[in-house]
């Protein structure tokens, strides 16, 4: 009797080993998948961060140039067109005048792309789970109005986050030699901007940057990705090798992506650049004219801001700039997608969302 407890007894103990095996493994495989998506989530933060940096430096004159036409005083025009602009700049600032707000637009882009390019993937996964819920099809992929949709929130989202940047930005790009205060910086900018003018100084424009970058980031996640999936599946002109396409066509689909986009939504970023510039009382020589002929600008609100534009200088100021910034989108939005695929390729993270 005695030898039947001990068995028993030692059989309940070795069976309860085995179950907190059992449970410790299974903690373990619970674990495993939660380690692995931070870790990708990580890559795929660090790869966007990267796509934007290298993009928006290596276009930063065309960049400084666009900002410069949008805002220039139209009775004081310095800038006339993108070569002469370009020549211009480097004649009276020199090098360094190319590149002057990248520090800051650098600073703004690597977090904003790798919140825009993250946002995208999970909205994107979201959209397409809730999508084949509804159609009870698990085989279902994005169509190209859902893609838009899931581009417009990761736009909004990474615009919202970095917006105080973009607006100080916008400030240093447009100062030159002779502007009658200068900001020594982004923080400075930020400081000053917040001591002066208050907090909601730092969102002037926020409303048009709203509504134009659902058109914009949207058709540019949209058309891109559609095109990548048109050119996988009929594969025209022998473009596409066992179902992957190169780094020239990648650059293309892009390309096509970024000129949709920017061409549809542009007057609604030269009104927010018009609007960042309200409240500053040393605006730059190139917004006041030297100070010889004050440029209106004073706008009570975007349709404000519209109205007056078109009022005082006609339809076309509205696509002010609009040369330098095909010319800038085109490389950049390329680039921008080549790069954060590159990297994803490089750290090992899955790029297709809709698998």
């Amino acid at each position: 009797m005695a030898s039947e407890d001990v068995k028993a007894a030692r059989d309940s103990a070795v069976e309860k080993i085995v179950n907190l095996a059992e449970e410790a493994k299974l903690a373990r495989e619970e674990i495993k998948p939660t380690s692995h998506a931070v870790l990708s989530i990580c890559k795929s933060l660090f790869a966007g961060g990267v796509a934007g940096g290298v993009s928006r430096t290596a276009v930063a004159p065309l960049e400084r140039l666009k900002i410069l036409l949008q805002v220039q005083n139209p009775h004081n025009i310095k800038y006339n067109g993108t070569i002469q602009g370009l020549k211009y700049i480097w004649r009276t600032e020199g090098f360094k005048g190319l590149f002057k707000g990248n520090g800051t637009n650098c600073a703004r882009i690597v977090p904003n792309s790798a919140v825009k390019f993250f946002s995208y993937e999970q909205a994107s996964k979201g959209i397409l789970y809730l999508y084949r819920q509804q159609t009870g099809n698990e085989d279902a992929q994005l169509t190209p109005l859902l893609r838009l949709g899931a581009g417009a929130c990761a736009g909004i989202i990474a615009m919202s986050a970095t917006y105080p940047m973009d607006m100080v930005r916008g400030r240093l790009t447009v100062q030159t030699e002779n502007s009658p205060y200068q900001y020594r910086g982004m923080f400075h900018a930020l400081s000053t901007v917040l001591r002066e003018e208050g907090p909601r100084a730092l969102y002037k424009g926020w409303t048009p940057s709203v509504i134009g970058v659902i058109p914009y980031v949207g058709l540019n996640f949209a058309v891109y990705e559609s095109l990548k999936d048109w050119l996988v599946k009929t594969k025209p002109f022998g473009l596409v090798d066992n179902s992957e396409l190169g780094v020239v066509t990648r650059l293309a689909c892009g390309a096509a992506a970024g000129t949709v986009g920017q061409t549809v939504a542009y007057p609604l970023d030269v009104i927010r650049r018009r609007m960042q510039m309200v409240g500053w009382s040393h605006a730059a020589s190139i917004v006041t004219g030297d100070g010889r002929s004050k440029a209106p600008l004073e706008y009570t609100g975007m349709i404000d801001a519209f109205r007056k534009t078109v009022k005082y200088e006609g339809v076309r100021a509205l696509y002010k700039g609009l040369v330098p910034n095909s010319v800038k989108v085109v490389p950049s939005i390329s680039i921008a997608f080549v790069a954060y695929e590159q990297v994803k390729d490089l750290l090992g993270v899955e790029i297709r969302i809709s698998d």
